[in-house]
């Protein structure tokens, strides 16, 4: 016999009848339990809710009882006490930017605030995502403290994408919708940046990349901005120091072909530095090829005369980098892109890595006695990178236009316009027709340090770009 959908009733006697009413209870229970698995798993899948939060759950790993009891107050809409809680996490946590976030929401939400997001890899790279977290953070605070934006203050929803380009839609998808988000500082990868930024441009709703390079990313349209200099500003710093500091006149690049910033620094790289008398050499060298092998790789790279490597690995893969220069010990000079700028380079490769040659939106350095470096010391203990920098350029950028309007539309006008300026971390602010930001970027140098703030004996030390300044 065959049942079919029409006839449940008559499955059900002949499900009863054969099998004993208590097995047939334990099945049935089985098969509901699956199903509301299945279900659950795709409501996870589907559904960003759990990766946002304005104030109301944790998404990061740093935590205390004081943070968790505050995010509790603030969902129950008692921020009052949310108030006091993120206060006292930030007593034994200060350099915790999620909570400082909701500190900040929580002394908004009775201000009429001004609601803008951030979306950043939490799960993919918590560093990555601290670092750009501190820089929106420490631009709120500014703001804030300095009486908001035409007396509104400024209110942050901070999004979990985990550098993965269907979670970076998923979450743009769900800010487009959001009325009261007026613009999204984000994402940190090319690819997650990408994947976002079809879906802001299509509803209208600024983004500000602070870390994004790939050029694909300034064809997207006029909704789309960057805080990040352009690559070619990178590649000519890297291009000079290697022809005419270093006599690097052959060079092996190391790429992820999977991620879009590292096709295009390479692209541009080549160009730049093929038409000024150097050569590029034809050794695989792939961090995302599964049958990645460093000596291999260092092996063929010497055969053909290699006197130098650049590496540009994306930030899920710098283990792999540091993997090949603690192969090369040595032997052939390092070059890099500014994604090794991290602790994970210093940590991992220490002097493997010495004498790497990195090019860099930002160093606080250059801008020692600047507000925003004291008030980072300040507010986090210790020094911060180009990422902190870039996002507290973009969170600024964002404000400063707000206050010429507080529509979505009105501030794309706003940021491009050719009169918009802001001072920020890294001088002044200003974009392109492109979106691009109009800046420059420095050369550092990884060195042996007797006193280090990373606490691995090397320390990313910047370079005089004076030594640079020779006639082509």
């Amino acid at each position: 016999m065959i049942y079919t959908a029409i006839e449940p009733i008559a499955f059900s006697r002949v499900f009863t009848r054969k099998i004993p009413p208590v097995i047939a209870s334990i099945l049935l229970f089985l098969v509901l339990s699956w199903l509301g698995y299945e279900f659950f798993k795709k409501f996870l899948r589907d559904n960003t809710h759990h990766r946002i939060s304005l104030g109301e759950k944790i998404l990061s790993p740093q935590t205390n009882p004081s943070k968790q009891t505050g995010v509790q107050a603030f969902s129950q809409g008692d921020f009052a006490a949310a108030i006091v809680h993120f206060q006292t996490s930030l007593q034994s946590q200060p350099n915790d930017p999620e909570t400082r976030i909701y500190w900040n929401n929580a002394k908004a939400a009775t201000k009429t605030p001004l609601k803008i997001a951030v979306s950043v890899p939490i799960g993919g790279n918590l560093n990555v995502a601290q670092e750009m977290l501190r820089g929106v953070a420490q631009a709120q605070e500014k703001v804030n403290t300095k009486g908001g934006i035409n007396g509104a203050f400024l209110q942050v929803a901070i999004a979990n994408d985990n550098n993965n380009p269907k979670w970076a839609e998923k979450i743009a998808q769900t800010f487009v919708k959001d009325g009261s988000i007026l613009a999204v500082v984000g994402h940190n990868s090319s690819d997650a940046s990408l994947a976002a930024s079809s879906v802001y441009q299509a509803q209208e709703l600024v983004m500000i990349s602070p870390t994004s390079d790939a050029k694909e990313l300034s064809t997207v349209g006029h909704f789309i901005f960057r805080t990040i200099p352009g690559l070619w500003f990178q590649t000519d710093l890297l291009r000079r120091y290697a022809l005419k500091v270093a006599n690097l006149q052959k060079i092996v690049i190391c790429i992820d072909s999977k991620a879009a910033y590292s096709l295009s620094l390479k692209q541009e790289f080549t160009l730049a530095f093929s038409s000024t008398g150097g050569r590029i050499l034809a050794v695989d060298c792939d961090f995302s090829d599964p049958n990645f092998n460093p000596e291999i790789i260092l092996s063929e790279s010497v055969k053909m005369g290699a006197q130098a490597l650049l590496l540009i690995p994306s930030v899920d893969r710098l283990s792999l980098a540091m993997d090949l220069a603690r192969a090369n010990r040595g032997k052939l000079a390092l070059l890099g892109s500014s994604t090794l700028y991290t602790f994970q380079t210093l940590e991992q490769g220490k002097e493997a890595v010495e004498g790497m040659v990195l090019a860099v939106a930002w160093h606080p350095n250059y801008n020692i006695k600047s507000e925003f470096v004291n008030q980072a010391l300040e507010l986090w203990g210790g020094q911060v990178n180009w990422r902190t920098a870039m996002a507290y350029d973009a969170t600024l950028a964002i404000a400063e236009g707000l206050k010429e309007s507080t529509t979505r539309t009105g501030l794309q006008a706003v940021l491009s316009s050719w009169g918009f300026s802001v001072e920020g971390a890294s001088g002044e602010v200003q974009f392109l027709p492109s979106g691009d930001r109009n800046g420059s970027a420095i050369l550092i140098q990884i060195q042996p340090v007797n006193s280090s703030t990373s606490g691995t004996g090397y320390d990313f030390v910047p370079i005089n770009i004076e030594i640079l300044n020779k006639k082509n």
